[in-house]
């Protein structure tokens, strides 16, 4: 096999099962596209990996020709480009395998979110998912994973029992609260910087239903909206998950017709109790303004992705986020100064504020690396990422919001919705500087070469 500009003989690598792609290959482009089209990869090589022996094998490679490695599933946290070196894709590890006594899954390292409902749902089981099922499990745990039910049962690497893993150069290892506990502990909060997961168990929720969707505003009742929700969250139960957006919605025709091309204010939520409860307890936020559509139903939890209605096709995205102490009249006042009616040439996609608690802000049964759990609420700002020069609004628009934001921040993010990771100062801000100098031991005892460099590293 030929030598290629910046990687050695790839002979090393015959063993792989699954494809071995170079640039100009057949197959290449759409093994290396993800889901955030905004983050363009041209790595030397691409390992399409079929089962945890193709990844040993891969980074036993890396780690002999000194080359940087990078892990895609689905690509829904592409925010870094990744021009050179070898990128290990999941994507075809997508096996599920549920035990519906022990209540648990093991779930592969390419599986989404919806391969692990598909697989527990009929056992009247659920995972802890994020607000799209599109978005692959096992990346989204090792940032720490914020569930649409995190109030109720907390962070999705909370209820993670394993991991088996590949560390650079080394063989595959199993790692639990009492095997390599300071790996276990790096897997849980710390992203991908001390290895690549290939598979998890993790616990699974009996739950079958929830009362959840969206109750959508005209835009003007913005503030209105805003402030009683804000009152109402003060004293909801934890059962009752939610988030206020401002949504500036495209006319496209995934969405539902009656939002397609509005300015919205919208109250997302999900209550695990009893539905008639839930109904009554939404009942001051239904009585604040006018509601133009109320998407609010019983519902399978396997119908979870209609709450929030995050995009589901591929697109480029530019998100990120803040983590706010409290929600005070001045922070709902910046907040809407940003982003509310006054602003309509607002670039921004969706201003969202997420109610945190809860179980949110309790300790892990097992220490991990997580650092959000003093927050109240997270910020976050999406935008579709136009061409130049509307793209430099949105930058604009989105550096103003988390500015006007901070004076009632905790000064820190998380990782998994941190955007484009920028210098190490930037970056640290996913982390507490206690957490941080753990999370830099565990890089130097388990990828010394610094061979796992590409997105949120420290």
């Amino acid at each position: 096999m030929t030598t290629m500009h910046h990687t050695p003989d790839l002979f090393a690598l015959s063993e792989v099962r699954g494809p071995v792609l170079r640039p100009g290959d057949e197959g290449y482009a759409e093994e290396v596209t993800g889901f955030n089209l905004a983050a363009l990869h041209t790595p030397d090589v691409v390992v399409a990996a079929t089962g945890a022996d193709d990844v040993v094998t891969a980074l036993r490679w890396a780690s002999a020709t000194g080359t940087p490695v990078a892990v895609q599933a689905t690509g829904h946290g592409a925010n870094f480009p990744i021009p050179h070196g070898l990128l290990i894709s999941t994507a075809r590890m997508t096996d599920v395998r549920v035990d519906p006594r022990r209540r648990t899954a093991t779930v592969a390292a390419g599986a989404k979110w919806r391969d692990v409902l598909a697989a527990s749902a009929p056992h009247g089981l659920a995972p802890l998912n994020g607000t799209s099922t599109d978005a692959g499990a096992v990346g989204y745990t090792v940032g720490g994973g914020l569930p649409v039910l995190g109030r109720t049962y907390g962070y999705a690497a909370d209820l993670v029992r394993s991991f088996q893993a590949v560390t650079p150069g080394e063989p595959l290892r199993e790692t639990d609260p009492d095997h390599e506990p300071e790996l276990f502990w790096a897997l849980r909060g710390g992203k991908g910087n001390v290895a690549v997961v290939t598979s998890m168990v993790i616990e699974l929720l009996p739950l079958s239903t929830v009362l959840g969707g969206g109750l959508h505003y005209a835009g003007e009742h913005a503030e209105t909206v805003l402030n009683t929700w804000v009152d109402w969250t003060r004293t909801v139960p934890e059962q009752m998950n939610s988030a206020f957006a401002v949504l500036r919605l495209p006319p496209i025709p995934q969405l539902p017709a009656e939002l397609r091309g509005g300015f919205w204010a919208r109250v997302a939520v999900t209550w695990t109790g009893d539905p008639a409860d839930g109904e009554k307890l939404l009942e001051p936020l239904r009585a604040a303004a006018p509601v133009a559509v109320d998407l609010v139903r019983e519902m399978p939890y396997t119908e979870v992705d209609s709450i929030h209605m995050e995009p589901q096709d591929p697109l480029p995205a530019r998100e990120s986020c803040s983590l706010l102490r409290e929600l005070t009249p001045e922070a709902v006042r910046a907040f809407l100064d940003q982003v509310g009616p006054a602003v309509p040439d607002c670039p921004l996609l969706a201003a969202q504020i997420r109610h945190m608690g809860g179980a949110l802000s309790r300790p892990a049964r097992t220490e991990d690396a997580i650092c959000a759990r003093d927050a109240g609420h997270l910020l976050e700002a999406v935008a579709v990422i136009p061409a130049p020069p509307d793209a430099e609004a949105v930058e604009r628009a989105t550096t103003a919001l988390h500015s006007a934001m901070s004076p009632y921040g905790t000064g820190r993010t998380m990782v998994n919705i941190h955007g484009t990771p920028g210098d190490a100062a930037d970056r640290a801000r996913a982390w507490t500087p206690q957490v941080l100098d753990r999370l830099r031991r565990a890089k130097r005892t388990y990828d010394p070469a610094n061979l796992l460099r590409f997105g949120h590293t420290v």
